[in-house]
């Protein structure tokens, strides 16, 4: 009892944690929601064809509903973040996760155009609210000395998903657009998995006052905390934190500023090289001579071969932190990405690309992790929506300026290394980023 009489920060009882049943069951219900986000943004890019035939439209308003998801995401997550940090972690992912599966299946019966761009942009609006949280909710519920290496194994959903919507396409594609969304739509019954398996940040609960439950779930995950113990957190003045929860401006004040500038810098630069390349890969492809079922193909193998990169992350940097992984990682894949654009043959494209996949996305395993650990936790979830959004600009933007510079006949190779140009101000800004393996979260 003398020690529940001593505050201690909820991060002391995650250092000697043990990985329990309690913590798998949250990380396969995490895993599956990011395969969902992964999934939900590709998906109808394979069927994009239908959409033309079905609603009379021309690819530039193809290409908006491809993006439509994405657009309602950038606003929903500056939205879903700030309240995820007042009403919690768990509440966001089950509210955006189900409102998601409603307003998806209701796409599906669109009489036009108009109404397809607004359900999909009101899913994207929704569906923000689990794609910003899941990160750092999950790093809320892990053994520190496993936080780094779990994390990554997490982001292994993305290329899953991708894998998903290029197999559940070619099976059920045929059938019409409506089957691939409705399957889609589906998705949001995973909501009642999150809602059985995944509890509460004990890290949210302590900083909202609310200690007995942050106990009950710290001896959930297998941690020995006393009856009647009280947290400490990062500030004493108990009442100005609650209400200052999820405050944006104290993103950018005092020693966050720097800090929230490189952040968003990487973030938009990091996801611009990825989207640029990935959303024309078909299309670049087939410009070497790539017929359009061979380049899905490519596509294909490329996400297989993103699982050994995120493997091999996951591994390194519980061995050597974060910034050790995720520099050369971000410099290998630039490597690669010239190599890729200067190929002279199939093999010489294919082992590039094969690399640059293993690299790019074991790197973004990192910095999944790493960019949900700068922050305290009473703007861990503001800030990681902030980290989305420029993410998610990037993703709406790199599309266009991309097809821009092709439609302009800039050329296979130019248009590669000018995507690539933008994983060097990655690398630069992500120098001075601090190393989080190993450190108890704020």
């Amino acid at each position: 009892m003398r020690e529940a009489a001593l505050p201690r920060p909820v991060g002391h009882w995650f250092e000697e944690m043990p990985f329990r049943r309690a913590h798998l069951l949250a990380a396969i219900a995490l895993f599956m929601a990011f395969v969902i986000e992964s999934w939900e943004q590709l998906a109808l890019i394979y069927v994009s064809g239908d959409l033309g035939t079905e609603f009379g439209i021309d690819e530039g308003r193809i290409g908006w509903v491809l993006s439509a998801v994405a657009l309602g995401m950038i606003p929903g997550s500056l939205v879903w973040g700030p309240v995820s940090d007042r009403i919690g972690r768990r509440n966001v992912c089950l509210w955006s996760l189900g409102v998601y599966g409603v307003i998806a299946l209701a796409s599906v019966a669109s009489p036009n155009f108009t109404v397809l761009m607004v359900t999909r942009f009101l899913s994207g609006l929704a569906l923000a609210g689990i794609y910003t949280v899941t990160f750092p909710y999950f790093l809320e519920l892990l053994p520190s000395r496993l936080r780094g290496q779990a994390a990554v194994f997490l982001s292994i959903g993305w290329p899953i998903g991708v894998l998903l919507a290029v197999g559940v396409t070619q099976l059920v594609g045929g059938l019409g657009w409506h089957v691939v969304a409705i399957t889609s739509a589906l998705a949001g019954i995973w909501v009642f998995a999150i809602r059985a398996w995944v509890p509460e940040s004990p890290y949210w609960l302590a900083e909202r006052g609310r200690h007995e439950e942050a106990a009950a779930v710290l001896r959930r995950l297998g941690a020995d905390v006393p009856e009647g113990t009280v947290f400490a957190t990062a500030d004493s003045a108990r009442e100005a934190v609650r209400e200052r929860q999820g405050q944006t401006i104290d993103l950018f004040r005092g020693r966050l500023l720097r800090l929230t500038v490189l952040m968003l810098v990487v973030n938009f630069t990091f996801n611009w090289g990825y989207w640029g390349l990935q959303t024309w890969l078909p299309t670049l492809l087939q410009d070497k001579g790539l017929s359009m079922s061979a380049s899905l193909g490519f596509v294909a193998l490329s996400a297989v071969c993103m699982i050994p990169g995120y493997v091999s992350a996951s591994y390194l940097t519980g061995r050597f932190g974060r910034r050790k992984v995720f520099l050369p990682y971000v410099a290998l894949a630039a490597v690669s990405g010239v190599a890729f654009a200067y190929a002279d043959s199939l093999t010489e494209m294919y082992a590039a690309n094969f690399a640059l996949s293993f690299f790019f996305l074991g790197a973004w395993g990192v910095w999944n992790t790493w960019n949900g650990e700068f922050y305290p936790t009473s703007l861990r979830a503001t800030g990681y929506a902030w980290a989305t959004a420029a993410q998610l600009g990037a993703t709406a933007l790199a599309p266009s300026v991309v097809g821009y510079l092709l439609a302009r006949a800039t050329g296979y190779s130019s248009t590669i290394l000018f995507i690539m140009a933008f994983l060097a101000v990655a690398l630069l800004c992500a120098l001075p980023l601090p190393e989080t393996e190993g450190k108890d979260l704020e």
